[in-house]
């Protein structure tokens, strides 16, 4: 029997484009990221059905190749992927192949691109706790002479930072792989973007104290302005030791 040739990207989208059940194709990864594509980029597609629809195209439920990486849903499904989840991201800056609802799945991928004012309050306060917690367990082993632990509470920190400066501005917060892509094309209100990714660089590396309660000040400083400032006065005295001597 001659073995049949690896589905292709085009040819799926071909063949998917002619099944009426099928209400949307969404690209996401990196060739939904202007410049990032490489040699080992393959085509992440999101395959949208029609709720309660019928289609033979679910034989290709789970299909993995080096080319081609599949996702097929029902729109339910889709409205709910990513909220909440790190999923959120890939599909708020996916692009779309096709939208059989007229902008109806250009809608879906807007509303997973902000969140909602009373989500981003109330995930910017939990994730601004978390970052104050590991800012101060990194400085109090720092001073008490735990260098590993505080470079590790430092590298902590940073991700904290980065969830609550995106939720802040009521976005979800990017993978690593593509900050740097984020921050040049949509920078975060307030932040100088190479000050921002050089403190952000140094910290992780090296649990760099002094960078950090620089920076833990301007975070307090956004943060109060957003209305943050009960989670902030929560740690009382121990502010003083994160903040810059």
């Amino acid at each position: 029997m001659t073995a049949q040739p690896p589905l292709t990207y085009n040819a799926f989208v071909e063949l998917a484009a002619t099944d009426p059940a099928v209400v949307g194709l969404v690209l996401k990864g990196s060739r939904a990221h202007d410049g990032m594509i490489t040699q080992h980029s393959d085509h992440d597609l999101y395959v949208v059905t029609a709720d309660d629809a019928t289609t033979d195209l679910t034989r290709f439920t789970g299909h993995r190749t080096l080319e081609l990486d599949l996702v097929i849903v029902s729109l339910s499904e889709f409205r709910a992927a990513g909220m909440p989840g790190c999923e959120r991201y890939a599909l708020a800056r996916a692009h779309i192949v096709l939208d059989r609802l007229d902008g109806g799945i250009a809608q879906i991928l807007a509303d997973k691109a902000r969140l909602g004012s009373d989500e981003a309050f109330q995930d910017s306060g939990g994730w601004l706790d978390a970052y104050a917690n590991a800012v101060y367990r990194s400085v109090k082993n720092h001073r008490d002479g735990q260098a590993l632990a505080a470079r590790l509470d430092a590298a902590d920190s940073v991700r904290f930072l980065l969830e609550l400066l995106f939720a802040l501005d009521r976005r979800p917060r990017p993978y690593n792989k593509y900050l740097e892509w984020e921050l040049a094309r949509h920078p975060l209100p307030g932040w100088d973007t190479d000050v921002l990714l050089h403190a952000v660089d140094r910290i992780s590396a090296t649990g760099d104290v002094s960078l950090q309660r620089h920076l833990f000040a301007l975070v307090e400083a956004a943060a109060r302005e957003a209305g943050h400032g009960e989670v902030l006065d929560a740690w009382g005295e121990d502010l003083d030791l994160m903040r810059t001597q």
